[in-house]
C-alpha cells in the first residue's frame, strides 16, 4: 500500500510543481506573488474542455492549444495589473494580483455557471498492474507529460539565450537593463511560460479527477503556492521538488491519517519547513546591501 499511496503523490505532486513553476519563475523575476495564477490553472482546463468537445480538436492539440491561451492571459494579466504598478510598493502589486484572481474566478462563474462540468476521458481506461502498485494509462500520461515539461524548462533556462536573459534579469534588472536586456519582453516571456504550465496543470489535472469547474484554481492555487515556497521562492528546481514533496505528503496523509485533513497536513508541512529552513528546501538567504 505504501509504494502505491506514493505513486498516486507523485501523480498529484507533478501537477503541483508545474502550478509552484509559473509561482517561482514570476517571484524570481519581478518578486511578486502572482495569486491569479490559479485562476490560469482553471483558465486552461476550461480550454481544453471546450476544445475537445465543443471545437472537437484531438486532445494533444487541444492540450498545447489551451496552454496557448493561458499564455496569453497570462501576458494580458500582467500586462494590465502588474505593469503600470511596477515601480510602485509590493503590497499595491499585492492587492492586484488578489483582485486580478477573484475578477477571473468570478468572470468564469459568469459566463459557465458554477455548476460542474465533466471532463471527458480522451483515452481508453486501462490499467497496469505490477507486483508493488497499479497504475492507469492517464496517471503515466500525466508523469510523462510533467516531466517533459519540466526538464525541457530547465533546458530551455540554462541553454538558451532567452534562458540566460531571465536568469540574468532575476539577478539584478538595472544591470541587466544596462547590458542591452529587455526587461519588460522578458516579463512578458516569463509570464507566458509560467501561465503555459498551470495550463498544463489544469488539462491533466482535468482529465485525471473528470471535473472541471470556476472555482478549482483556488485550492491547487495555494498549494501550488506552498510548493514553491516549500522549495525555495525563486528557485527552479526548488519548485520541481517543492511540488513533488506537498503531493507525496498530502497522499500520504489522507491515506494514513484522514482524507479529511489532506489540505491541513498540506499546511502543515509548509510550517514545518519554514520554522526548521525559511528560505525553503533549496533556497538561499539574501543579502541586501544599504
Amino acid at each position: 500500500m505504501f509504494i502505491q499511496q506514493l505513486m498516486n503523490g507523485l501523480v498529484l505532486g507533478s501537477t503541483y510543481a508545474l502550478i509552484a513553476l509559473g509561482y517561482t519563475m514570476v517571484y524570481g523575476i519581478i518578486e511578486l506573488i502572482n495569486f491569479a495564477h490559479g485562476e490560469i490553472y482553471m483558465f486552461g482546463a476550461f480550454a481544453g474542455l471546450i476544445l475537445v468537445t465543443v471545437l472537437k480538436v484531438p486532445f494533444f492539440l487541444a492540450f498545447f492549444l489551451a496552454m496557448a491561451l493561458a499564455s496569453l492571459l497570462g501576458i494580458t494579466v500582467e500586462y494590465l495589473a502588474y505593469r503600470p504598478l511596477r515601480r510602485s510598493t509590493r503590497l499595491a502589486a499585492l492587492i492586484s494580483a488578489i483582485g486580478a484572481s477573484i475578477f477571473l474566478q468570478n468572470l468564469a462563474l459568469w459566463r459557465m455557471g458554477a455548476q460542474p462540468y465533466t471532463f471527458p476521458s480522451p483515452f481508453e481506461p486501462k490499467v497496469y498492474q505490477t507486483a508493488f502498485f497499479t497504475i492507469s494509462r492517464v496517471e503515466i500520461i500525466i508523469l510523462l507529460f510533467s516531466f517533459l515539461l519540466m526538464i525541457g524548462l530547465s533546458l530551455f533556462i540554462q541553454k538558451t539565450k532567452i534562458g540566460k536573459a531571465m536568469r540574468a534579469t532575476a539577478q539584478d534588472k538595472d544591470t541587466a537593463s544596462l547590458m542591452g536586456i529587455n526587461i519588460n519582453k522578458i516579463i512578458t516571456i516569463t509570464f507566458a511560460i509560467g501561465s503555459a504550465l498551470g495550463a498544463a496543470a489544469g488539462v491533466m489535472v482535468g482529465i485525471y479527477f473528470r471535473t472541471v469547474t470556476p472555482s478549482m484554481g483556488l485550492m491547487p492555487g495555494l498549494k501550488g503556492f506552498v510548493a514553491a515556497v516549500l522549495g525555495g521562492i525563486g528557485n527552479i528546481p526548488g519548485a520541481m521538488m517543492g511540488g513533488i514533496l506537498l503531493g507525496i505528503t498530502e497522499v500520504m496523509g489522507a491515506a494514513y491519517i484522514s482524507s479529511q485533513y489532506r489540505d491541513a497536513v498540506a499546511f502543515a508541512l509548509l510550517i514545518m519547513v519554514l520554522l526548521l529552513k525559511p528560505t525553503g528546501l533549496l533556497g538561499r538567504p539574501t543579502q541586501e546591501k544599504v
